[in-house]
Protein backbone atom coordinates (compact mmCIF):
# COMPACT_ATOMS: atom_id res chain seq x y z
CA UNK A 1 0.00 0.00 0.00
CA UNK A 2 1.49 3.47 -1.10
CA UNK A 3 0.32 6.41 1.30
CA UNK A 4 1.95 10.04 1.64
CA UNK A 5 1.11 10.43 4.98
CA UNK A 6 -0.30 8.58 8.15
CA UNK A 7 -0.51 9.81 12.01
CA UNK A 8 0.29 11.03 13.92
CA UNK A 9 1.58 13.74 11.70
CA UNK A 10 -0.66 14.75 8.87
CA UNK A 11 -1.97 17.28 6.85
CA UNK A 12 -5.58 16.45 6.27
CA UNK A 13 -8.14 13.18 5.94
CA UNK A 14 -6.14 11.41 3.47
CA UNK A 15 -3.67 9.93 6.46
CA UNK A 16 -6.89 9.67 8.80
CA UNK A 17 -8.49 7.43 5.96
CA UNK A 18 -5.34 5.31 5.47
CA UNK A 19 -5.22 4.55 9.53
CA UNK A 20 -8.55 3.53 9.15
CA UNK A 21 -8.19 1.34 6.28
CA UNK A 22 -5.20 -0.67 7.75
CA UNK A 23 -6.97 -1.15 10.95
CA UNK A 24 -9.62 -2.28 9.50
CA UNK A 25 -8.12 -4.76 6.95
CA UNK A 26 -6.11 -6.03 10.24
CA UNK A 27 -9.44 -7.16 11.45
CA UNK A 28 -10.48 -8.30 8.67
CA UNK A 29 -7.79 -10.80 8.33
CA UNK A 30 -5.57 -8.81 5.17
CA UNK A 31 -2.27 -8.13 5.78
CA UNK A 32 -0.43 -4.88 4.75
CA UNK A 33 2.98 -3.02 4.11
CA UNK A 34 2.18 0.85 4.54
CA UNK A 35 5.45 2.81 2.55
CA UNK A 36 5.31 6.55 3.18
CA UNK A 37 8.08 8.82 1.94
CA UNK A 38 9.15 10.15 5.06
CA UNK A 39 8.34 7.97 8.02
CA UNK A 40 9.07 9.70 11.60
CA UNK A 41 9.38 6.57 13.67
CA UNK A 42 5.90 7.15 15.96
CA UNK A 43 3.49 5.98 14.27
CA UNK A 44 0.83 3.22 15.08
CA UNK A 45 2.42 -0.24 13.35
CA UNK A 46 0.02 -2.69 15.64
CA UNK A 47 -1.61 -3.53 12.35
CA UNK A 48 0.51 -2.82 9.52
CA UNK A 49 4.52 -2.51 8.92
CA UNK A 50 5.13 0.66 7.78
CA UNK A 51 8.15 1.22 5.35
CA UNK A 52 10.15 4.35 5.47
CA UNK A 53 11.05 5.22 1.66
CA UNK A 54 13.58 7.82 2.96
CA UNK A 55 15.58 4.65 3.66
CA UNK A 56 15.07 2.29 0.65
CA UNK A 57 18.25 2.17 -1.85
CA UNK A 58 17.13 2.51 -5.57
CA UNK A 59 18.31 -0.77 -6.92
CA UNK A 60 16.85 0.08 -10.34
CA UNK A 61 19.75 0.43 -12.76
CA UNK A 62 18.65 3.06 -14.17
CA UNK A 63 20.96 6.64 -14.13
CA UNK A 64 17.88 9.23 -14.57
CA UNK A 65 14.49 9.12 -14.26
CA UNK A 66 13.40 9.18 -17.88
CA UNK A 67 15.38 6.47 -18.29
CA UNK A 68 13.42 4.84 -15.37
CA UNK A 69 10.28 5.61 -16.38
CA UNK A 70 10.82 4.62 -20.02
CA UNK A 71 11.46 0.90 -18.59
CA UNK A 72 8.04 1.31 -16.34
CA UNK A 73 5.99 3.29 -19.76
CA UNK A 74 4.77 5.65 -18.16
CA UNK A 75 4.54 9.43 -18.05
CA UNK A 76 6.81 11.68 -16.98
CA UNK A 77 5.98 15.18 -15.61
CA UNK A 78 8.91 16.97 -15.59
CA UNK A 79 7.42 20.41 -13.41
CA UNK A 80 6.93 21.81 -9.82
CA UNK A 81 3.34 22.02 -8.74
CA UNK A 82 2.62 23.72 -5.45
CA UNK A 83 -0.59 22.92 -4.25
CA UNK A 84 -3.52 24.89 -2.54
CA UNK A 85 -1.92 28.43 -3.48
CA UNK A 86 -2.47 31.10 -5.53
CA UNK A 87 -1.07 31.70 -8.52
CA UNK A 88 1.14 34.48 -7.28
CA UNK A 89 2.38 32.31 -4.29
CA UNK A 90 2.91 29.59 -7.02
CA UNK A 91 5.27 31.88 -9.86
CA UNK A 92 6.79 33.43 -6.76
CA UNK A 93 7.83 29.62 -4.52
CA UNK A 94 8.93 28.35 -8.94
CA UNK A 95 11.34 31.39 -8.55
CA UNK A 96 13.24 30.95 -5.21
CA UNK A 97 13.10 27.18 -6.47
CA UNK A 98 14.83 27.79 -9.40
CA UNK A 99 17.81 29.41 -7.35
CA UNK A 100 18.16 26.74 -5.09
CA UNK A 101 17.71 23.19 -6.48
CA UNK A 102 19.02 21.54 -9.36
CA UNK A 103 16.59 20.48 -12.24
CA UNK A 104 17.84 16.78 -12.42
CA UNK A 105 15.65 14.18 -10.62
CA UNK A 106 17.95 11.32 -11.25
CA UNK A 107 18.44 8.57 -8.57
CA UNK A 108 22.18 7.16 -9.00
CA UNK A 109 21.82 2.67 -8.33
CA UNK A 110 21.94 2.44 -4.14
CA UNK A 111 21.42 5.83 -3.43
CA UNK A 112 18.96 7.10 -1.16
CA UNK A 113 16.53 10.41 -1.17
CA UNK A 114 15.84 12.12 1.27
CA UNK A 115 11.54 12.54 0.96
CA UNK A 116 9.79 15.40 2.89
CA UNK A 117 6.42 13.85 2.68
CA UNK A 118 4.99 17.02 2.78
CA UNK A 119 3.45 19.40 0.21
CA UNK A 120 5.69 21.96 -1.26
CA UNK A 121 7.36 23.57 -4.01
CA UNK A 122 9.24 20.28 -5.01
CA UNK A 123 6.17 18.13 -4.49
CA UNK A 124 6.31 16.60 -8.28
CA UNK A 125 9.69 15.56 -8.19
CA UNK A 126 9.28 14.17 -4.94
CA UNK A 127 6.35 12.45 -6.26
CA UNK A 128 8.85 10.79 -9.41
CA UNK A 129 11.52 9.54 -7.12
CA UNK A 130 8.62 8.00 -5.02
CA UNK A 131 7.96 6.14 -8.22
CA UNK A 132 11.55 4.87 -8.43
CA UNK A 133 11.68 4.27 -4.97
CA UNK A 134 8.29 2.29 -4.98
CA UNK A 135 9.74 -0.23 -7.79
CA UNK A 136 12.51 -1.05 -5.56
CA UNK A 137 10.43 -1.98 -2.92
CA UNK A 138 7.44 -3.86 -4.70
CA UNK A 139 10.21 -5.84 -6.62
CA UNK A 140 11.80 -6.16 -2.75
CA UNK A 141 8.20 -7.58 -1.13
CA UNK A 142 7.22 -9.64 -4.81
CA UNK A 143 7.00 -12.67 -2.67
CA UNK A 144 4.59 -11.30 0.10
CA UNK A 145 2.51 -9.42 -2.20
CA UNK A 146 -1.14 -10.27 -3.71
CA UNK A 147 -2.11 -6.82 -4.88
CA UNK A 148 -0.55 -3.07 -4.92
CA UNK A 149 -3.33 -0.25 -3.36
CA UNK A 150 -2.15 3.09 -4.06
CA UNK A 151 -4.04 6.12 -2.58
CA UNK A 152 -4.42 9.22 -4.46
CA UNK A 153 -2.55 10.56 -7.34
CA UNK A 154 0.45 11.35 -4.99
CA UNK A 155 1.42 7.44 -4.86
CA UNK A 156 -0.12 6.22 -8.37
CA UNK A 157 3.20 6.65 -10.27
CA UNK A 158 5.18 4.49 -7.68
CA UNK A 159 1.73 1.88 -8.19
CA UNK A 160 1.87 1.60 -11.57
CA UNK A 161 5.93 1.26 -11.52
CA UNK A 162 5.31 -1.81 -8.75
CA UNK A 163 2.64 -3.17 -11.26
CA UNK A 164 5.07 -2.88 -14.38
CA UNK A 165 8.46 -4.41 -12.16
CA UNK A 166 6.11 -7.62 -10.82
CA UNK A 167 2.70 -8.06 -12.37
CA UNK A 168 1.10 -8.06 -9.27
CA UNK A 169 -3.14 -6.13 -9.87
CA UNK A 170 -3.10 -2.26 -8.99
CA UNK A 171 -6.13 -1.21 -7.53
CA UNK A 172 -5.91 2.61 -7.16
CA UNK A 173 -7.79 4.73 -4.08
CA UNK A 174 -9.56 7.86 -5.46
CA UNK A 175 -9.44 10.28 -2.03
CA UNK A 176 -10.04 13.37 -4.45
CA UNK A 177 -9.70 14.88 -8.18
CA UNK A 178 -8.66 17.64 -9.41
CA UNK A 179 -12.11 18.41 -10.06
CA UNK A 180 -12.67 18.89 -6.23
CA UNK A 181 -9.60 20.81 -6.01
CA UNK A 182 -11.00 23.42 -8.11
CA UNK A 183 -13.26 24.89 -10.92
CA UNK A 184 -13.01 23.26 -14.29
CA UNK A 185 -11.14 26.35 -16.08
CA UNK A 186 -8.35 25.58 -12.88
CA UNK A 187 -7.80 21.82 -13.77
CA UNK A 188 -4.03 21.10 -13.31
CA UNK A 189 -3.51 19.35 -16.56
CA UNK A 190 -0.33 17.79 -14.83
CA UNK A 191 -2.26 16.29 -12.53
CA UNK A 192 -5.18 14.99 -14.09
CA UNK A 193 -2.56 13.09 -16.69
CA UNK A 194 -1.37 10.88 -13.61
CA UNK A 195 -4.59 10.22 -12.45
CA UNK A 196 -6.08 9.53 -15.19
CA UNK A 197 -3.03 7.59 -16.15
CA UNK A 198 -2.95 5.82 -13.00
CA UNK A 199 -6.73 4.94 -13.19
CA UNK A 200 -6.50 3.72 -16.73
CA UNK A 201 -3.38 1.16 -15.28
CA UNK A 202 -5.21 0.28 -12.27
CA UNK A 203 -7.56 -3.11 -12.59
CA UNK A 204 -9.68 -1.63 -10.48
CA UNK A 205 -10.38 1.78 -9.15
CA UNK A 206 -12.02 2.34 -5.20
CA UNK A 207 -13.72 6.16 -5.29
CA UNK A 208 -15.06 7.15 -1.19
CA UNK A 209 -18.31 8.48 -2.42
CA UNK A 210 -20.86 7.91 -5.62
CA UNK A 211 -19.99 12.01 -6.00
CA UNK A 212 -16.59 10.76 -7.02
CA UNK A 213 -16.99 7.72 -9.02
CA UNK A 214 -19.94 9.94 -11.34
CA UNK A 215 -16.38 12.72 -11.90
CA UNK A 216 -13.79 9.49 -12.55
CA UNK A 217 -16.42 7.52 -14.99
CA UNK A 218 -17.69 11.26 -16.70
CA UNK A 219 -14.51 13.37 -16.76
CA UNK A 220 -11.86 10.66 -17.29
CA UNK A 221 -13.51 8.34 -19.01
CA UNK A 222 -12.96 5.28 -17.28
CA UNK A 223 -15.30 2.12 -17.81
CA UNK A 224 -18.21 2.23 -14.75
CA UNK A 225 -17.81 -1.54 -14.05
CA UNK A 226 -14.38 -0.83 -13.45
CA UNK A 227 -15.23 1.47 -10.25
CA UNK A 228 -16.83 0.63 -6.93
CA UNK A 229 -17.43 3.08 -4.11
CA UNK A 230 -16.41 2.22 -0.73
CA UNK A 231 -17.34 4.80 1.68
CA UNK A 232 -15.38 6.56 4.07
CA UNK A 233 -16.03 5.70 7.82
CA UNK A 234 -14.26 6.65 11.01
CA UNK A 235 -12.07 4.87 13.53
CA UNK A 236 -12.97 5.67 17.16
CA UNK A 237 -10.67 2.72 19.51
CA UNK A 238 -8.87 4.30 21.76
CA UNK A 239 -11.12 8.00 21.73
CA UNK A 240 -12.68 8.92 24.92
CA UNK A 241 -15.47 11.85 25.64
CA UNK A 242 -12.69 14.53 26.28
CA UNK A 243 -13.65 17.02 29.21
CA UNK A 244 -13.12 20.72 28.20
CA UNK A 245 -13.75 23.75 30.43
CA UNK A 246 -15.80 26.22 28.15
CA UNK A 247 -14.36 30.08 28.65
CA UNK A 248 -17.89 31.34 27.49
CA UNK A 249 -21.89 30.94 28.00
CA UNK A 250 -22.42 31.34 24.24
CA UNK A 251 -23.05 28.79 21.72
CA UNK A 252 -20.04 27.77 19.54
CA UNK A 253 -20.32 26.68 15.75
CA UNK A 254 -17.51 25.63 14.13
CA UNK A 255 -16.22 24.93 10.56
CA UNK A 256 -13.10 22.94 10.77
CA UNK A 257 -10.64 21.57 7.98
CA UNK A 258 -8.26 23.67 4.88
CA UNK A 259 -9.30 27.19 4.47
CA UNK A 260 -9.33 26.47 0.27
CA UNK A 261 -11.93 27.13 -2.50
CA UNK A 262 -13.15 23.49 -1.60
CA UNK A 263 -14.32 23.66 1.32
CA UNK A 264 -16.55 26.41 1.27
CA UNK A 265 -15.17 28.88 4.20
CA UNK A 266 -16.74 31.98 2.74
CA UNK A 267 -20.08 30.31 2.50
CA UNK A 268 -19.41 29.77 6.37
CA UNK A 269 -18.66 33.73 7.35
CA UNK A 270 -21.87 34.92 5.25
CA UNK A 271 -23.92 32.49 7.10
CA UNK A 272 -22.38 33.58 10.44
CA UNK A 273 -22.85 37.37 9.52
CA UNK A 274 -26.55 36.64 8.87
CA UNK A 275 -26.85 34.41 12.25
CA UNK A 276 -25.45 37.44 14.11
CA UNK A 277 -28.40 39.73 12.68
CA UNK A 278 -30.62 37.42 14.27
CA UNK A 279 -29.34 36.58 17.63
CA UNK A 280 -25.74 37.82 19.55
CA UNK A 281 -25.42 34.88 21.82
CA UNK A 282 -23.18 32.85 19.39
CA UNK A 283 -19.83 32.44 18.57
CA UNK A 284 -18.07 31.75 15.52
CA UNK A 285 -14.82 29.53 15.22
CA UNK A 286 -12.74 28.31 11.68
CA UNK A 287 -10.08 25.67 12.47
CA UNK A 288 -7.61 24.81 10.08
CA UNK A 289 -5.36 26.66 7.74
CA UNK A 290 -4.98 27.40 3.77
CA UNK A 291 -4.84 29.34 1.04
CA UNK A 292 -8.05 31.34 1.62
CA UNK A 293 -6.79 32.22 5.30
CA UNK A 294 -5.97 35.73 4.94
CA UNK A 295 -9.15 36.65 2.75
CA UNK A 296 -11.45 34.77 5.10
CA UNK A 297 -9.53 37.06 8.03
CA UNK A 298 -10.73 40.23 5.52
CA UNK A 299 -13.74 39.09 4.79
CA UNK A 300 -14.78 39.00 8.39
CA UNK A 301 -13.58 42.13 8.93
CA UNK A 302 -15.60 43.77 6.53
CA UNK A 303 -18.79 42.23 7.63
CA UNK A 304 -17.98 43.75 11.23
CA UNK A 305 -17.86 40.20 13.11
CA UNK A 306 -14.68 40.21 13.99
CA UNK A 307 -15.37 40.42 17.85
CA UNK A 308 -18.09 37.18 17.54
CA UNK A 309 -15.16 35.33 14.76
CA UNK A 310 -12.22 33.26 16.19
CA UNK A 311 -9.44 31.85 13.77
CA UNK A 312 -7.56 28.94 15.58
CA UNK A 313 -4.80 27.60 12.81
CA UNK A 314 -4.50 24.06 12.11
CA UNK A 315 -5.03 21.45 14.55
CA UNK A 316 -4.18 17.63 15.17
CA UNK A 317 -4.56 15.20 17.34
CA UNK A 318 -6.32 16.15 20.73
CA UNK A 319 -6.88 19.37 19.76
CA UNK A 320 -9.27 18.69 17.01
CA UNK A 321 -11.25 16.46 19.88
CA UNK A 322 -11.27 19.53 22.36
CA UNK A 323 -12.35 21.72 19.52
CA UNK A 324 -15.61 19.22 18.65
CA UNK A 325 -15.78 19.08 22.91
CA UNK A 326 -16.39 23.16 22.97
CA UNK A 327 -18.63 23.07 19.74
CA UNK A 328 -22.43 23.08 19.78
CA UNK A 329 -23.02 23.15 15.75
CA UNK A 330 -20.40 21.62 13.16
CA UNK A 331 -20.20 23.11 9.71
CA UNK A 332 -18.47 21.74 6.49
CA UNK A 333 -20.41 23.99 3.52
CA UNK A 334 -17.98 22.33 0.70
CA UNK A 335 -18.17 23.07 -2.61
CA UNK A 336 -17.07 19.82 -3.32
CA UNK A 337 -16.00 16.97 -0.82
CA UNK A 338 -15.10 13.29 -2.31
CA UNK A 339 -16.73 12.55 1.46
CA UNK A 340 -15.84 14.65 4.55
CA UNK A 341 -14.43 12.48 7.45
CA UNK A 342 -15.18 15.45 9.91
CA UNK A 343 -18.43 15.39 10.57
CA UNK A 344 -18.61 12.08 11.09
CA UNK A 345 -15.81 12.77 13.85
CA UNK A 346 -18.23 15.74 15.15
CA UNK A 347 -21.27 13.56 15.12
CA UNK A 348 -19.26 10.88 17.46
CA UNK A 349 -18.42 13.65 19.25
CA UNK A 350 -22.55 14.23 20.01
CA UNK A 351 -22.34 17.57 17.88
CA UNK A 352 -25.20 17.87 15.29
CA UNK A 353 -23.56 18.94 11.95
CA UNK A 354 -24.39 20.75 8.96
CA UNK A 355 -22.93 19.16 5.61
CA UNK A 356 -23.42 20.69 1.93
CA UNK A 357 -25.26 18.23 -0.63
CA UNK A 358 -22.19 18.94 -2.78
CA UNK A 359 -20.15 16.00 -0.24
CA UNK A 360 -20.14 12.07 -0.40
CA UNK A 361 -20.62 12.20 3.19
CA UNK A 362 -24.20 13.21 2.36
CA UNK A 363 -24.79 9.67 1.16
CA UNK A 364 -24.43 7.99 4.08
CA UNK A 365 -25.71 10.53 7.07
CA UNK A 366 -29.25 10.63 7.59
CA UNK A 367 -29.36 12.96 10.81
CA UNK A 368 -26.97 15.65 9.65
CA UNK A 369 -28.55 18.87 7.95
CA UNK A 370 -28.07 19.27 4.63
CA UNK A 371 -27.96 22.29 2.32
CA UNK A 372 -26.57 23.43 -1.34
CA UNK A 373 -23.16 25.45 -0.31
CA UNK A 374 -24.25 28.24 -2.30
CA UNK A 375 -27.37 28.60 -0.23
CA UNK A 376 -26.49 30.47 2.80
CA UNK A 377 -29.99 31.76 3.78
CA UNK A 378 -30.79 28.08 4.51
CA UNK A 379 -27.44 27.37 5.84
CA UNK A 380 -28.34 30.07 8.28
CA UNK A 381 -31.19 28.81 9.13
CA UNK A 382 -30.21 25.99 10.08
CA UNK A 383 -27.62 27.14 12.17
CA UNK A 384 -29.97 30.10 14.06
CA UNK A 385 -32.53 26.53 14.64
CA UNK A 386 -29.48 24.23 16.58
CA UNK A 387 -28.46 26.90 18.56
CA UNK A 388 -31.89 28.58 19.42
CA UNK A 389 -34.06 25.02 19.84
CA UNK A 390 -32.45 22.59 22.30
CA UNK A 391 -34.88 19.85 21.36
CA UNK A 392 -33.74 19.97 17.64
CA UNK A 393 -30.29 19.94 18.58
CA UNK A 394 -30.85 17.10 21.11
CA UNK A 395 -32.37 14.79 18.26
CA UNK A 396 -30.05 15.60 15.99
CA UNK A 397 -26.94 14.95 18.13
CA UNK A 398 -28.82 11.65 19.87
CA UNK A 399 -29.49 10.53 16.19
CA UNK A 400 -26.59 11.55 14.42
CA UNK A 401 -24.34 9.70 17.31
CA UNK A 402 -26.25 6.45 16.88
CA UNK A 403 -25.67 6.56 13.16
CA UNK A 404 -21.74 7.17 12.78
CA UNK A 405 -21.20 4.38 15.37
CA UNK A 406 -22.83 2.23 13.13
CA UNK A 407 -20.28 3.16 10.14
CA UNK A 408 -17.21 1.23 10.99
CA UNK A 409 -13.91 0.77 9.47
CA UNK A 410 -14.41 -2.71 9.82
CA UNK A 411 -17.51 -2.68 7.62
CA UNK A 412 -15.87 -0.74 4.68
CA UNK A 413 -12.89 -2.59 4.26
CA UNK A 414 -14.76 -6.07 4.42
CA UNK A 415 -15.60 -4.23 0.55
CA UNK A 416 -11.88 -3.57 -0.25
CA UNK A 417 -10.99 -6.99 0.63
CA UNK A 418 -13.92 -8.30 -1.91
CA UNK A 419 -12.00 -5.47 -4.51
CA UNK A 420 -8.39 -7.45 -3.37
CA UNK A 421 -10.10 -10.98 -4.00
CA UNK A 422 -11.70 -9.86 -7.74
CA UNK A 423 -8.40 -8.31 -9.17
CA UNK A 424 -6.39 -11.67 -7.85
CA UNK A 425 -8.72 -13.88 -9.46
CA UNK A 426 -8.80 -11.36 -12.62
Amino acid sequence: MFGWEFPPHIAGGLGTACEGIVKGLAHNGVETIFVMPNASGDEDQSCTRIINASDVAVRNVSSTLDEFLDKVKFINVDSNLVPYSDPEEYFEAIEKLKKTQKSETSLSFGQKFKFSGKYGANLMEEVSRYAQVGGTIAMEYASEIDVIHAHDWLTYLAGIAAKELTGKPLVVHVHATSFDRGTDDMVDSRVYAIEKRGMEYADRVVTVSDLTKNIVVNKYGIDPAKVVTVHNAVDFSGRDNVSVQRGVKDKVVTFLGRITYQKGPEYFIEAAAKVLKRTSNVRFVMAGSGDMMNRAIRQVARLGISDRFHFTGFLRGTQVQEMFALSDVYIMPSVSEPFGISPLEAMRSNVPSIISYQSGAAEVLKYALKVDFWDVDSLADDIYALVSYPALASFASRQGFDEVNSLKWNNATLKLKNVYESVIKK
